[in-house]
């Protein structure tokens, strides 16, 4: 599975900007001034409110519990309980949380440790504004945050570390279609181009599949998918796309 573009999350948070409730947001991070500065860069963007800040792992637990944001951002390294155990805690709770983790390290190991806590995707911690806010843009909508040679080594090694146990998917065809293409490492947005239908139809179908699968994100769906059986590592290769235009506003066949 290869990342989603930063430019399609981009672009797709412009449009949605404005429109309907805020994105709220949690900021764990043992830094305080790092906290401040992100709050500040986050809420100078209409469509993102953060909500509360932790300080160390057990502290965004309870913060994510009593505030139930939209989306978490979390440190690995924090006291009194890593970040990684942290997300577990919270996707265990709450399954419709995405979770962006921030890290300084991106060896396999961490990736697979977040991916197998349910973390949508993660950023190195010397990011770029505009990166992260694009980022929790793309999250919010379901989406995978990470890059894509670092993707298909985490998703190879997650295939290969737990027991393949085949069972029936409880989606229907065209949501085993949608997760199929949210394999490929495609955006929402892509995904609509591929198949042909709006935008906002692949939301609805992203949603009644996490909703299913009782996860928040690409991420989570496709790891279920690859254990499961539902989707063979060789199908998450990134496909060649058609040339851009406009789709109907309304599915269309």
């Amino acid at each position: 599975m290869a990342t989603d573009s930063i430019d399609d999350a981009r672009d797709d948070g412009q449009e949605s900007s404005g429109i309907g409730a805020p994105i709220t947001v949690l900021l764990a991070d043992d830094h305080a001034l790092v906290r401040e500065g992100t709050r500040r860069l986050l809420e100078a963007e209409a469509d993102i409110r953060v909500v509360a800040e932790a300080g160390d792992g057990a502290s965004a637990v309870a913060e994510a519990m009593r505030c139930r944001p939209d989306v978490a951002i979390i440190d690995v390294a924090m006291p009194s309980m890593s970040g990684i155990e942290a997300t577990r805690l919270i996707k265990t709770r709450m399954p419709q949380m995405a979770v962006l983790a921030l890290t300084a390290y991106d060896d396999d190991q961490y990736v697979l440790a977040l991916l197998d806590a349910g973390a949508a995707g993660f950023l190195l911690k010397d990011v770029r504004g505009q990166e992260l806010v694009a980022a929790i843009r793309a999250v919010h909508r379901g989406e995978a945050v990470l890059q894509p040679t670092i993707a298909v080594r985490a998703l190879r090694r997650a295939v290969s570390h737990r027991p393949l146990i085949t069972s029936v998917p409880p989606l229907s065809e065209r949501e085993m279609e949608v997760l199929h293409e949210a394999a490929r490492g495609l955006s929402n947005k892509d995904i609509a181009r591929r198949l042909e239908l709006s935008v906002r139809t692949i939301h609805t179908h992203l949603g009644n599949i996490f909703a299913k699968l009782g996860v928040g994100s690409h991420t989570e769906a496709v790891l279920l998918a690859l254990r499961s059986g539902w989707i063979a590592l060789d199908e998450t290769e990134h496909p060649e796309l058609p040339p851009e235009r406009e789709w109907p506003t309304e599915e269309w066949r």
